[in-house]
């Protein structure tokens, strides 16, 4: 097994010292590589520590800086995936104080809620997602929050579990917390990720679909190929290289075609993942015409052109144009695979 460290530099950083000989195309690869790495191991936060097993490339553990604060001596290496279910294993705490067994759980879909009180994004989620946990319940179907607190004293912690309806891991059995936060890699909060009855993960999106499914129609949100850009889901945007395709939201029926067209493709694209038991190399969108998009273009300073076909890889500050007077299903299956296939050019964003 291996651990790799990635690390922005700024340009004003080097990598290089003032004066010295500078060859361009050593530069470019080296950009390239870094690129790569950013963009396979979906980077958004630094500095980061990812272990890979190097027999078959994948990925061990994704959130390394916490294994070798909690674990500095190794004793449970090499720190690979234990189930959900392993790890919850214990004591939860009821909103009335008393103690439940976690194997509670078992039979339901189960939300694993990241959070702190300290965090306002954290709080008008969780005004929400009470509202949509009673509904849930409600309907009749299986399902329960465990809450994982990030709160910087028990008094907080406290105070927030207070406004909950579900479960939460004791506060302090920071043990388990903590083993939470390497389980799912937790780079940020708020993050709900929703389990099947089975203790697989259907989406890492909960916060999206929560906010974006106010009644819970589509509860429990598996993950659909292609969404329309919205100010509630832009922030995948910054998980990784994102196919956009850029519409005329004006012209009737324009964003469901074009979710229509990309449609296959993204399937097609991560049925092939899933079965080697890796995640897709995109996400893929469509966007209309709306403050969010007009945002979006502004910050990666892209053509007014519609339609536009992209690809923009946030974290990496980098981007693929391909400015077309027609897009069709043949024009994105090839851009698409000259991404993959690194043979695409990126430009700064």
């Amino acid at each position: 097994m291996a651990g790799i460290t990635l690390q922005r530099k700024t340009q004003e950083e080097g990598p290089y010292p003032i004066g010295s000989m500078v060859n361009k195309d050593h530069v470019n690869t080296v950009f390239t590589v870094q690129l790569k790495l950013w963009n396979r191991y979906r980077i958004s936060n630094i500095p980061s520590l990812v272990f890979i097993d190097t027999a078959t490339g994948k990925i061990v553990c994704r959130n390394g800086l916490l294994v070798i604060r909690d674990d500095p001596e190794g004793l449970e290496f090499p720190w690979g995936p234990i189930p959900f279910y392993e790890v919850i294993a214990g004591s939860l705490l009821q909103s009335n104080g008393q103690l439940q067994d976690s194997s509670i759980l078992e039979g339901s879909y189960v939300g694993v809620y990241f959070s702190a009180h300290w965090c306002p994004p954290c709080r008008a989620l969780t005004r929400v997602l009470v509202e949509s946990y009673c509904k849930i319940k409600e309907s009749g179907q299986k399902f329960e929050i465990v809450f994982v607190s990030a709160d910087r004293s028990e008094d907080s912690f406290k105070q927030y579990f207070s406004e909950m309806p579900w479960l939460a891991v004791p506060y302090g059995d920071e043990g388990r917390r903590s083993r939470l936060n390497r389980l799912y890699g937790i780079q940020g909060i708020p993050t709900l990720i929703i389990l099947d009855p089975k203790g697989d993960i259907i989406t890492r999106q909960g916060r999206v679909e929560v906010l974006n499914d106010v009644d819970c129609k589509e509860f429990p949100w598996h993950p659909k190929p292609v969404l329309e850009l919205t100010e509630s889901n832009a922030v995948q945007l910054n998980e990784g290289p994102c196919l956009v395709l850029f519409v005329d939201s004006e012209e009737v029926g324009e964003l469901d075609a074009a979710k229509q067209m990309i449609q296959p493709l993204a399937e097609k694209i991560i049925a092939k993942y899933k079965a080697k038991d890796e995640e897709a190399p995109l996400l893929f969108f469509v966007a209309g015409e709306d403050d969010v998009t007009d945002s979006l273009r502004d910050f990666t300073n892209l053509p007014e052109a519609a339609p536009l076909l992209t690809i923009l890889d946030m974290a990496a500050r980098a981007k693929y144009v391909m400015d077309v007077e027609e897009i069709t299903p043949e024009i994105v299956e090839a851009f698409v695979a000259d991404f993959t296939a690194e043979k695409l050019k990126p430009e700064p964003i």
